[in-house]
């Protein structure tokens, strides 16, 4: 009864750890503050211009050329830890 009842505690220890981690993970795409990612030489010649619109486009296009290798490496690690997780279990 006794080992019942750790394997109980530890298996709600585990799913707090992933809900929290989930939680984190979507609060920071979710509730991100605007970042400006361009270099210095972009943002110069961008703004020099008068054209902002272009600047916001070029801005948009780095962050989401910088978010992608995140997101697969995150996959990644996600795979890895359900096979880890099967390995235990069986």
């Amino acid at each position: 009864m006794l080992i019942k009842v750790e394997s109980q505690k530890s298996k709600v220890k585990s799913q707090r750890k992933t809900t929290t981690s989930v939680l984190v993970f979507l609060a920071s795409i979710f509730f991100s503050i605007t970042t400006n990612a361009q270099c210095a030489m972009c943002r110069a010649a961008l703004e020099s211009e008068g054209n902002t619109a272009k600047a916001k486009g070029i801005n948009d296009g780095i962050v989401y050329l910088m978010v992608i290798p995140y997101i697969l490496v995150g996959l990644v690690f996600f795979a890895v830890f359900k096979m880890y997780q099967k390995k235990i279990k069986a």
